[in-house]
């Protein structure tokens, strides 16, 4: 068998901001390995924010579907 490729996963981070989140939670239905829940914790605007709860692979749909551009997700050792 010849290999044509090889994907490596990296460890991704996510990094909400959480003065801009609005905890609509979007980006945890969007997540399709579901690696986002939400936080029991409040942020300064009086809602929940989304933590990461599994393992994020860098696909950026959270940042894409978010209304406020309260998330970002980062790659990389």
């Amino acid at each position: 068998m010849q290999v044509l490729w090889v994907i490596k996963l990296s460890k991704c981070r996510v990094f909400v901001d959480i003065e801009l989140c609005k905890g609509c939670g979007i980006c945890i239905a969007m997540c399709p390995r579901k690696a986002l829940v939400m936080s029991s914790d409040i942020g300064p605007r009086g809602f929940h924010y989304p933590i990461l709860n599994g393992e994020c692979i860098g696909c950026h749909i959270c940042e894409f579907y978010c209304p406020d551009f309260a998330i970002k997700s980062v790659c990389g050792d």
